[in-house]
């Protein structure tokens, strides 16, 4: 086997991640005495890079990103204010991606000091988010440890780790990766059956071809049965008005997603 500066294969991490060296080359979150099941993330041995900033946390920690309180910008619960818990780390690269700086940025905390800080900030709205959030093991006491402080929790994923482990009261929202993202090869299309009526779809478009894909999905699962579907414009690729006349068209319940935040405050701002 070649050299490489990749963690040796079947080795446990202090973040909880074990790389396996079989030939589905992935990475198996070990989860632990308080998850019922592993969750199984496909990555390419070229990208394993992309989790080393949560590779060697220590144990029991989370990397975080940044901890704010702004508007809720995304989802049927778009206005609110909310107290978002952005972590660090994603093994995706899509290409609409508007926070990258959570690729890599962040600073491991306790598990006690992020709840610590959410608490402070005060509202009854939480959001988890990152990169990718449910990389992290320890996201999982993390959602309980808020639901049982009585906050309404909201997690955004990718759509592409197993949301199975997620504490019932956790409102998934979950993402489906169009083509356009360049990363539609990594849906886990179970994480469909798991949908419950408190949980929210939502799909990123970048043109017609992606609006199409994603209603095709939306029939074939019948996802307007399960809960909330949202559809957003990728920013500056397609206009909401050109969204709206497509949505329209089809006669679905869709519910048009706009990028709040992005309207009220510059499109890159951080924090907000």
């Amino acid at each position: 086997m070649a050299a490489t500066n990749d963690p040796d294969p079947g080795k446990l991490m202090s973040s909880g991640f074990t790389i396996s060296d079989g030939r589905d080359d992935s990475i198996i979150v070990d989860v632990g005495t308080t998850i019922p099941a592993a969750a199984i993330v496909p990555i390419a041995p070229t990208h394993r890079h992309r989790l080393r900033p949560i590779e060697q946390k220590p144990a029991g920690t989370l990397v975080v990103h940044e901890i704010y309180r702004s508007i809720q910008g995304e989802s049927t619960f778009a206005g609110l204010p909310c107290v978002f818990v952005r972590l660090t780390g994603c093994h995706l690269r899509c290409g609409y991606c508007d926070t990258p700086h959570a690729f890599f940025e962040g600073a491991p905390r306790g598990l006690d000091q992020v709840v610590e800080a959410v608490l402070e900030l005060g509202g009854d709205l939480v959001e988890i988010t990152g990169g990718e959030p449910l990389l992290q093991p320890e996201v999982h006491p993390l959602l309980t440890r808020l639901a049982d402080a009585g906050k309404t929790v909201l997690l955004e994923t990718s759509g592409a780790v197993d949301i199975a482990p997620v504490d019932p009261r956790v409102r998934v929202i979950l993402d489906i990766k169009t083509p356009g993202s360049g990363e539609a090869a990594a849906n886990l299309w179970s994480n469909l059956d798991r949908l419950r009526p408190t949980d929210e779809v939502k799909a990123v478009l970048c043109n017609r071809g992606d609006f199409d894909w994603a209603v095709d999905v939306v029939r074939r699962h019948r996802l307007v049965d399960r809960c909330p579907v949202l559809f957003s414009a990728a920013f500056g690729a397609v206009g909401p008005t050109e969204l709206a006349g497509w949505i329209l068209e089809t006669g679905l319940p869709i519910r048009l997603q706009v990028q709040l935040h992005k309207i009220l405050w510059d499109p890159a701002a951080r924090g907000v």
